[in-house]
């Protein structure tokens, strides 16, 4: 799911507070699940996301700074 994505799972728009709650809470999450709507992966942590994604099979698509998850193909709509 994208940040909006979440955000709008719990009847709110703000995309920029579910980054900010991810933060300061999120390690004890599946916070490599949380993208932007982009496909890129949370900012300044892809390498560490990598192997998560290739353990659960994600899509992705390589580009010329690494790689994209594939959102229309990965993406969870509850």
């Amino acid at each position: 799911m994208a940040y909006g994505d979440v955000a709008a799972a719990v009847g709110s728009r703000a995309a920029r507070a579910v980054g900010q709650v991810m933060a300061y809470y999120g390690s004890d999450l599946p916070w490599w699940r949380v993208i932007r709507a982009s496909g890129q992966p949370p900012l300044c942590h892809d390498d560490e996301a990598l192997p998560h994604y290739k353990a659960e099979g994600t899509p992705l698509n390589p580009t010329a700074s690494g790689y994209r998850i594939n959102i229309r193909i990965a993406r969870y709509r509850p």
